[in-house]
């Protein structure tokens, strides 16, 4: 695990956007995981960005999107499909039948948990994983006391989860109260993660995650045990932990990307 705390949001989202280049570069079919919410769009400006002045190429690259309201359409508006189009898919080359976003509409849950789990396994695994942080610490919908060997699965959201997206629902009553999510055991087998944090009201939570025990009950904790695995934060979120000074001397100390 590497923290690399940068000075402002535009910063983590440019150093993000870079590692998702040298990867497409490197490995043209390479899978990625990809995560929505706010914390991302940063990301997904640049990539487009990259895409549209750069000539980076995303035609031969596979995604999977972590998780997906249950009981909503592709075509509402609030689905992480309709959030994925217009925030990055639509503005890039990547293929239609090479993107993959969990169903909100299937019969047999279970059934299609499977599937997704042996897409991604069939696709080689996913090369790299773009993860956000929800407040209470979890992981795609893995909310607290998930186990930390799930995998994909329906999932009920806790009253936080639903007050916190209240906002784009216009009323909590109107949020989804299950999500299909991929589990904490399916995003920890990924090559390599991201997670990305930004702001002081994620500090708190950063701070357990990185620095507090690994517990079920914060599931990103469980990224502390991942080899290859970096919180790419701004000083904001930053701000509460210990070793502040220390992740920062690490990173101005390591070895330049080529």
């Amino acid at each position: 695990m590497e923290v690399i705390i940068k000075a402002n949001y535009d910063e983590i989202s440019l150093e993000a956007a870079n590692y998702v280049k040298r990867l497409v570069q490197n490995k043209p079919n390479c899978v990625l995981g990809l995560a929505t919410g706010s914390t991302p769009l940063g990301l997904y400006k640049e990539l487009i960005r990259m895409h549209r002045e750069e000539g980076l190429d995303f035609s031969k690259v596979y995604t999977f999107n972590l998780d997906e309201y249950y009981g909503i359409p592709h075509s509402h508006e609030q689905s992480y499909h309709t959030f994925m189009q217009e925030n990055l898919f639509q503005h890039i080359n990547v293929q239609p039948e090479r993107i993959h976003v969990p169903s909100g509409t299937a019969e047999d849950v279970k059934a299609f948990c499977q599937w997704y789990e042996d897409e991604i396994k069939r696709l080689g695994g996913i090369d790299l994983q773009i993860l956000g942080i929800g407040r209470d610490g979890h992981i795609a919908f893995n909310e607290p006391g998930s186990s930390l060997g799930s995998r994909t699965r329906i999932k009920t959201l806790t009253q936080e989860t639903i007050e916190d997206n209240a906002r784009f629902f216009g009323s909590k009553d109107l949020v989804p109260r299950y999500a299909v999510t991929m589990g904490v055991g399916t995003i920890f087998e990924a090559k390599e993660i991201i997670l990305l944090a930004n702001g002081a009201n994620k500090a708190e939570t950063i701070a357990k995650a990185v620095e507090g025990p690994v517990t079920a009950q914060v599931t990103a904790s469980i990224l502390q045990l991942h080899p290859n695995t970096i919180f790419l934060l701004d000083e904001a979120a930053a701000s509460k932990l210990e070793r502040n000074d220390y992740y920062k001397w690490v990173y101005e100390n390591k070895p330049r990307h080529t």
